[in-house]
């Protein structure tokens, strides 16, 4: 009998080739011991509600006013709302052409997307042309949309930093294109070196490959660290001397815990060194109001911003996403609370930074109680989180942990990953999920677990890895270095 068309024999190849570590192995076994009744303490995605995290009140008191329009006409909604979250829930709903149950334009609601623009234009310095801003489901969809847009076939290439996080992995694969890795060098704080993007874009042409645009991650997921401003330069002028787009993932922009490396944009560095690179270099910027201290994953919001695009292109883009007829509407409302907040002498301004700088506070305190205690553990060695919401630690395994991994016929930190499940009930990413330098093995964690409950986590952790180490060191001379 032939193959029917969704027989897994006869699906599309890309298809099979996509792979998505943050949901793979680990996450299923998890889920599996859930069932099961055993406490598992979900690190492997970054989701803050689901790891506690509270709402911020009044963008939800906007929402619930939106979703539902009835409560404007109760003569006693001033006494459950505040004012300016009345007044806000009628502005947007003025924008809509009838409730956040119609479509909105393909790009997003215009009124909204004006909002995004005077955001990026007081954060940068620079005016933004809301023309050029889409509204997406979540910043992913964006980056998929995009990478759809710039992969021809398998003979393009797209410059991706190494560990990464497996969106841009996996939607080449799911596009047919080549991923072409920068290596980021974990004992210089997962610095980036332009001489390793020269290598890696000569090794990807000596292969036939035509690169086409690079991706960063700043601050970093899952490595953590923030680009510095000499650094962002360094990434443009590549860019403009190789002719590459530069896809610029931002979503953790909120996200800082130090003072020394404060998060910049690259289309503010971009604008500000002039022509001709400020004229010529392609950009594409992602946010979202899935992290920072909104965490809003589950409404799935996002947009990006394109830069010195040409307008048949941008043409091209916004007929792919007419496909699509309309971003969901109430995560477009939630990008422009989030865009435009409450201000100073609004009713609700109080409460939304005592909210929001204590889920930051709070975020920074956690971010160093992982890092000192995956440091205090016998062979794992961590950089301080600078931003995001994640720790990368490198976990040096015994060779006899290795060859038993390979006799269980499991990748190494796999092994090791799904061992700490078991035994802790904590559930993280393997690093071969994101990509490292070969024999060198990591996990990935959020920070995101409540900060009451961290020290137990850890401690939990130290007990595990200290007991894993001992059973498979070799004492002769194994050492954590």
């Amino acid at each position: 009998m032939p193959l029917k068309a969704l027989d897994y024999e006869s699906l599309n190849e890309n298809v099979k080739k996509v792979q998505y570590a943050v949901r793979g192995e680990l996450y299923l076994r998890a889920s599996e011991l859930q069932k099961e009744g055993k406490k598992i303490i979900f690190t492997n995605v970054g989701n803050p509600h689901a790891l506690g995290q509270k709402p911020l009140t009044f963008p939800r008191q906007v929402v619930a006013l939106c979703q539902a329009p009835f409560l404007l006409d109760d003569p006693n909604v001033g006494l459950l709302f505040p004012a300016d979250a009345i007044a806000r829930a009628k502005h947007y709903l003025s924008l809509t052409s009838g409730g956040l149950g119609a479509y909105s334009d393909s790009r997003g609601l215009p009124g909204i997307r004006k909002e995004a623009a005077e955001f990026i234009g007081r954060r940068d310095g620079y005016p933004s042309d809301p023309e050029l801003i889409f509204l997406t489901d979540g910043a992913s969809k964006g980056v998929m949309q995009i990478l759809n847009t710039i992969i021809r076939g398998a003979g393009d290439g797209i410059l991706v930093p190494v560990p990464q996080y497996p969106l841009y992995s996996a939607a080449i694969s799911l596009y047919g294109g080549s991923l072409v890795p920068y290596y980021l060098e974990e004992t210089a704080n997962w610095g980036l070196d332009v001489n390793d993007l020269r290598q890696s874009v000569g090794e990807a042409r000596s292969k036939g490959i035509t690169v086409r645009a690079m991706v960063i991650i700043n601050p970093g997921n899952p490595t953590g660290q923030c680009l510095s401003e000499a650094n962002l330069k360094e990434i443009l002028s590549f860019c403009f001397q190789e002719n590459l787009v530069l896809l610029g993932d931002e979503v953790y922009q909120q996200n800082i815990y130090q003072d020394e490396r404060p998060f910049i944009s690259a289309r503010k560095v971009l604008m500000g060194m002039g022509a001709p690179i400020s004229k010529e270099v392609q950009l594409v910027s992602f946010h979202t109001v899935s992290k920072g201290y909104w965490g809003e994953c589950g409404q799935r919001g996002g947009y990006f911003e394109m830069t010195n695009i040409p307008p048949q292109t941008v043409d091209e883009i916004y007929k792919v996403a007419s496909v699509s007829l309309s971003p969901n509407v109430p995560a477009q409302i939630f990008l422009g609370l989030m865009v435009n907040p409450p201000r100073p002498g609004d009713i609700s301004y109080d409460q939304y930074i005592r909210e929001s700088k204590g889920i930051l506070e709070s975020l920074r305190r956690r971010a160093r109680i992982m890092t000192d205690g995956f440091n205090s553990c016998r062979n794992v060695v961590c950089n301080f989180t600078e931003g995001a919401m994640y720790s990368f630690p490198q976990i040096r395994l015994p060779p006899r942990a290795i060859e038993a991994a390979k006799s269980a016929g499991k990748v190494p930190d796999v092994f090791y990953c799904l061992k700490l499940l078991e035994a802790t009930g904590i559930s993280t990413v393997p690093g071969s999920g994101f990509g490292q330098k070969e024999g060198v093995f990591h996990l990935r964690t959020t920070i995101l677990p409540a900060e009451e409950d961290m020290p137990a986590i850890m401690s939990s952790f130290k007990q595990f890895n200290d007991e894993f180490m001992e059973q498979y060191e070799d004492h002769r001379g194994y050492s954590r270095m």
